[in-house]
């Protein structure tokens, strides 16, 4: 079969479910260093593996007990150590609501963050406070004190054990959730999960999910690459970055790249033909991925769903969204195409800034199908 039509199929199949995955792993036998393993992964997929959550880690641990032969301690996943401080929230979610008390965060260098009176402050890891945890429970906010006093990193480890994390905080009414929360129990100081590291994944996602072993990451600085304890649990551990271990790609299951050169119109009728669409990039977010599959094209540049409108003289996507978020070079996607010539349609340069192009829709080029990304 062909390879880019199984992977076509492989994604309809998993977006057959309630729930699309975004990722699909592999695990690699072979030994690498981390530089050598994020190349070959690059290469053959979309990058070492990047993890979100506790049912990637599953993924993840399913993957490898498939090949129990393999002698191994540990293997590489995405994640390196860049001493760039960054806060973040343990479920993985990006912190861009914060209510830091006045003079919070300091410049002590204290990497974990608890609530006092409504308000956000810093504070040493190891220290023992109750916590609060985000739950899939029935109750009206998801949210549930535990009146255990425990460390910020086995606060966390009890939440994703028996509940889903500990708490992050969205904005100002789930912020006034937690301190009525705190104040009906009479207690004055809790844990959420903010934290701060430098640790940054090898496809640049904002991910702030991490699985470190207790007493880890402890020579960040020295040790700077994180490879997975190939045990039960997987926990993760800082390793120097010249080792040689096996590892763990990811391939976006979500993007797909069509290594077929193809017109605009042909690209198009391929993607809606195996069930999905031309890939529309509605974020930064999105734009972050289609930069991590577009690097293992064999054209200068890739189709998108993008397409001009000489009648209105506009851009507009396929799929009918709005063109809102936008990523051009200079000089292109403006309103004024040579509609005399021929049809315009938009493409994402394989090289360089992988910025958008505007090109003549009878170009042959790579493509990347995609579901409808939400």
């Amino acid at each position: 079969m062909d390879q880019t039509l199984y992977f076509i199929l492989l994604l309809i199949a998993l977006c057959s479910v309630s729930e699309c995955v975004q990722r699909q792993y592999y695990f690699i036998k072979e030994k690498k260093t981390w530089t050598d393993a994020q190349r070959y992964c690059r290469e053959k997929y979309t990058d070492l593996a990047t993890i979100d959550n506790m049912n990637d880690m599953n993924e993840i641990n399913n993957a490898i007990k498939l090949k129990q032969s393999v002698k191994t301690d540990h293997a590489w996943i995405g994640l390196q150590w860049t001493g760039r401080k960054k806060w973040q929230w343990s479920s993985g979610e990006p912190a861009l609501y914060l209510n830091w008390a006045t003079g919070q965060p300091g410049a002590s260098g204290k990497k974990c963050a608890m609530m006092r009176n409504g308000q956000w402050h810093e504070e040493e890891c190891n220290k023992s406070l109750t916590f609060i945890c985000r739950s899939s429970n029935n109750t009206n906010t998801g949210l549930v004190f535990v009146n255990q006093m425990k460390n910020w990193r086995d606060a966390q480890s009890y939440c994703r054990q028996n509940h889903i994390d500990l708490v992050s905080v969205r904005n100002q009414n789930e912020n006034q959730q937690l301190e009525k929360i705190m104040n009906d129990s009479h207690i004055s100081d809790v844990w959420i999960g903010l934290f701060r590291d430098s640790w940054q994944w090898s496809d640049q996602s904002d991910s702030s999910f991490r699985f470190w072993y207790t007493t880890e990451p402890s020579s960040a600085g020295v040790e700077n690459c994180t490879g997975l304890k190939q045990d039960y649990y997987g926990t993760w551990h800082d390793l120097s970055c010249t080792r040689t271990e096996s590892f763990v790609c990811f391939e976006d299951a979500e993007l797909i790249l069509i290594k077929k050169n193809l017109t605009w119109s042909e690209a198009l009728r391929y993607c809606r033909q195996n069930g999905t669409d031309l890939v529309s990039v509605n974020s930064g977010e999105i734009q972050r991925r289609v930069m991590n599959v577009v690097r293992r094209a064999s054209t200068a540049a890739v189709w998108l769903g993008l397409r001009h409108s000489c009648t209105v003289g506009i851009w507009f996507w396929v799929s009918g969204e709005t063109v809102c978020y936008q990523n051009w070079a200079p000089g292109n996607g403006t309103s004024e195409e040579d509609c005399e010539r021929a049809v315009r349609s938009g493409a994402v340069q394989s090289g360089g800034n992988k910025s958008w192009i505007s090109r003549p829709e009878h170009d042959k080029l790579n493509f990347i199908c995609s579901r409808n990304l939400e």
